[in-house]
Formats: structure tokens, sequence, C-alpha cells
């Protein structure tokens, strides 16, 4: 590969070295001549493809020096940047100049140095020519392609743009656009490979690096902006080798592109543009982050300051959002996360979360809120779950049918067979288990289900349900078989009306709030005339039986 060639004409031994240290580990060869002499003599010698010149030399000027290179025909095409402290009075004297393409003011920073020089390298030779000639320039060399998908972010939210670039497996980049910057999101193949931006504070956003990252600020500031430089190449170039642990790296751009799309997805945001196949860089090319936009969401949501993760209600619910088109990649999510988000595919209270899972109480705070800003999950009001067990098909059939149309304030699932009944107690954690006793099977069924299911029944009031045969003392029988806790006892067979009434005469948990009884329900009566007389006084008053634990 070519390497160009940059000649240095200063006096000044600082700039020249200056000059070197900055440019030659960008891949450029720079020769520095210390007078004018030196450089026309050079300039000859080497043909450089562009030349820094100071305008204040010893006898001369830079000035002087430009005519005398107009005399030389091989070299009057180079194109020239002027620098000087004199700024404005110097470079007037600059203006009929046709190689002079571009101006440096003294003093500068490497980043001004480097960036003035790729820029007169890539348009001084057109520069040139059009000053020469009389022709025109165009405004830009390399035009903005025409993107595949673009819009503005009044009716689309940016997951909803992500979620259809993903799920239809597209390549490319996604350019969001916001009020001070703009994030570039890298997607192959429907993952995020990296996340970078411009107009962003590479300090601010090293602050808030983990502490295991902290000694990587340094690279975050070449990293954040997605463009390439030498030291960046040379890291790179030390990774594939084997030299750097790769692990390392990618962890650091996994936090940069966490952090990235969280404040895209906490700030407002204008405009959209997607181009397909655009070059990615060098970065998401060699280490590609393969993520989803919900392991981002949870990494940046586990870096938070605790004041932005907003409290969570320990009364409410939380569940999985079913959204058509939502794009169901989960690539990068931990274990433990996989199993929260599995187990909120039924409404789970914070109480219930934590026991189940091995999440700290904060850690289980902040991954609620990188779900919800993903709209994964959603919140709703405690409606408490009552599950019902009835062996008699014709008595379940008509539960369930009166139920439906009755049920307020409560989810009441009906269950006729045992396999049923143990597969949704392993998946959801009933407030009410009614569970209907006939026979010396169904007791050691319960008994069953009750130590299998022990930490998911652990806050679950059992109702049971009991033959009224017109045997003495009933209570006193039925607990002696059950050998277990009776939150609530009631005759069977039973209709929805009377199982409501006990339901209203429950204790809530800890917790959970009362459910609203309609005002069109009447007022809790009496058992049903089916019930014997001697069940009816067993009851405190004509009301249900609850019983000690």
């Amino acid at each position: 590969m070519r390497r160009e060639k940059i000649l240095v004409i200063d006096d000044s031994a600082t700039i020249r070295r200056l000059v070197d240290s900055y440019l030659s580990p960008e891949g450029y060869q720079v020769i520095l001549a210390a007078t004018a002499e030196d450089g026309l003599r050079l300039v000859q010698e080497v043909e450089p493809d562009l030349i820094l010149l100071d305008h204040q030399l010893p006898g001369t000027t830079g000035s002087d020096v430009c005519r005398r290179l107009l005399e030389l025909p091989n070299v009057r095409q180079v194109p020239i940047v002027v620098s000087s402290t004199l700024r404005k009075r110097a470079y007037v004297e600059y203006a009929d100049l046709s190689m002079v393409v571009d101006m440096l003011p003294k003093p500068y920073t490497a980043e001004l140095l480097k960036t003035t020089i790729v820029n007169a390298l890539d348009t001084g030779a057109l520069v040139v020519n059009s000053q020469q000639n009389g022709t025109a320039v165009p405004e830009v060399l390399e035009k903005l392609g025409e993107p595949e998908l673009s819009g503005s972010f009044r009716h689309f939210r940016l997951r909803e743009i992500l979620d259809f670039l993903c799920n239809a497996g597209k390549s490319g980049v996604l350019e969001v656009e916001g009020q001070y910057r703009r994030s570039y999101f890298t997607l192959d193949g429907g993952r995020i490979n990296g996340v970078t931006a411009t107009g962003v504070d590479s300090a601010a956003l090293a602050e808030r690096l983990p502490p295991a990252l902290q000694s990587l600020a340094p690279v975050l500031k070449m990293t954040v902006a997605g463009r390439r430089s030498s030291e960046l190449d040379g890291m790179l170039e030390l990774v594939d080798r084997k030299v750097l642990d790769p692990r390392l790296l990618r962890n650091l751009l996994r936090h940069q592109a966490a952090l990235l799309t969280l404040d895209c997805f906490t700030q407002e945001l204008t405009q959209f543009r997607f181009l397909c196949e655009q070059e990615s860089g060098s970065i998401p090319a060699r280490l590609p982050l393969e993520s989803s936009l919900l392991a981002l969401l949870i990494d940046a949501a586990l870096m938070c300051d605790p004041e932005q993760i907003p409290p969570q209600d320990p009364a409410a619910l939380y569940v999985r959002r079913a959204v058509r088109g939502q794009n169901l990649d989960r690539s990068g999510l931990s274990a433990a996360h996989m199993k929260l988000l599995s187990l909120l595919t039924e409404p789970r209270s914070l109480p219930e979360l934590l026991r189940q899972t091995a999440l700290s109480n904060d850690e289980l705070n902040r991954v609620l809120y990188g779900l919800a800003l993903a709209d994964v999950v959603e919140t709703q009001a405690h409606v408490r779950q009552v599950v019902i067990y009835e062996s008699n098909a014709t008595a379940a059939q008509q539960l369930k049918d009166a139920l439906e149309a009755k049920c307020h304030g409560y989810v009441v699932r009906v269950f006729k067979d045992r396999l049923a009944l143990q597969l949704v107690l392993k998946r959801a954690h009933p407030d009410v288990l009614v569970f209907g006793f006939d026979t010396e099977e169904s007791i050691k069924l319960c008994h069953e289900l009750c130590a299998a299911e022990r930490e998911a029944l652990h806050h679950t009031q059992l109702v049971a349900a009991v033959p009224t045969d017109g045997q003495p003392n009933p209570r006193e029988r039925w607990l002696a078989k059950l050998r277990m806790n009776v939150q609530a006892m009631m005759g069977r067979p039973y209709r929805a009306e009377q199982l409501l009434q006990v339901l209203e005469r429950l204790p809530n948990p800890v917790g959970t709030p009362a459910p609203a009884a309609p005002e069109s329900r009447p007022a809790p009566a009496p058992w049903p005339s089916s019930a014997t007389d001697h069940l009816r006084s067993i009851e405190a008053d004509g009301q249900l039986c609850a019983v000690e634990t």
C-alpha cells in the first residue's frame, strides 16, 4: 500500500517534531525541511503529495515559496496547506495562489492537523485544478446514498423500527437523529453488531462505565464515534494476532453500545435513515457484538445511576406484552434474565419474582426497567388469580360458563383433570386454590400437589369444597381427613354465586388490593337451601367457615 508523502517546511524544530509525531503514526511518510531552500530542493526530489508550509520563514515568506513553486512544472500541481499564527493577515497573501487549498492556524491540536491533512489530500488535486483552470467544483466529493427506509419519529418509535429491520434480517446502518446527536446502529442479518454516535461527550460516557472497564476510558474516546485511526487499527491488529485478549475490548464495545442505546430510548428523537449494505467500519466487522436490543437495554439498566431507575409498585403484577411484530431475539441475555423472562409469561408480583429468581431486589428492579424500555413487559393492577379443581366434568363446565359471565375482580380458571392442574401450577402461582374433595384419592392428590409445589403455593389460600352428605360434624370430619391448613370450607356442589361470596370473605394477601365488588352484586347470602342444617351451623352466622392456620 502506497504511503502518502507530506513535506513539512517550517523553521521551528518543535513544530517539525510535533507534526512528525502526529502524522507518522497515521501511516504518512513525513519529510522535514527547516528552510525554504531545503524545501524547494526536497520537493523536486521526493515529489510529495502535500506540502505543509509555514508562512514565516528565515529571509522569506510562504507566499514567496509558493510563487517559486509555480515556476516548477513538475510540482506546481502539488496542493499546499499554509500554517501561521498571523491568521487573516497572512492568509490574504495567498488569495491568488492556485496551489493553496487550505489554511491551518497555529496553535493547532493533533485532531485539527489530522483532519486538515486528510481533507487536503482528498480534495487538493480537484481544488488546484479548479483554481488554475477556472472550473467549478462540487460541494461534496461523496454524496450520501439514498436511504432504503427513512422517516420521522412522530408516528414511530425506535423499538418498532429496529424490530422491523431485525425481524427481516436486514444488514446495514440505521442512523437515528436526535436534537444534539446522531447515533448509528450497525446491523448484520438482524443482529446489532455495534452502536456509535457523534455529538457525544466521550468523557461523560466513560464515567458511566463499570469500575472494571474504567481503565479503558481512553479507548472509548476512539471507538464511540466509529472513526478509524492508526491507534485503533494497531490495537485491532494486536487483537487479530492474539496478542491482546479480544474479550476485554468486546466487553467495552458492548457497554458502549448499551449506554448509547439507552440514551436513544430516553431522549427525544426526530428522524431516522436506514442504508442497506452500507460499510459498517472496522470495529463492527472485526469485533461484532451480535446482540439483541433487549440485551443491550438490560445491560444499560444495570449501569444506570440508582435515581434513574423508577420505583416499582409492590402491589402491581408484571407480565410479558404480546406485541404483533415484536422481535423475539434474546441474544446476549444471561441465564438468570432468560429465566425471569420465562416467568413473566404469567402475571407475577415483585415478591414472587424475588422468590423464584436468584436476583437481588436492586437487580430485579433494573432488569424490569430494561424490559419495560423494550416494551417487553407491562404492569397490571393485581387481579386475584383463582384456580378451581372440580373432577365432575358437568359441574366443572357449568362453573366455567357461569364464572365467565359473573366473575369480577378475579381471573378464574377451572380444571377437571389432574394433569392439566399440575401443569398450570408449575407455571402459575394462584392466590386461591378451590379444591373439590369427594374421595380419599382427591385428598391424596391435594397432598401430593402441595408437597410438589410447596414454593409455588406458599402464599396460596386453600378453599375446600366438600360434599354435604348429611353426616354429623362435617367440618371436624373433613379437617381430620385433610390434615392441612384450610382458609375456607364450602358445600359441594356449589354455584358460581356461592363461590364469589366465599372469595370476597377471604383475607387479602399482603400487598394485594381487595377486588372491588360491583354495586349490582347482591349482598352475601347464606348457604343455598341444598346445604344441610348441620353444615349451616358450622358456618359463622350463615357465612363461610374459616379455619385458623
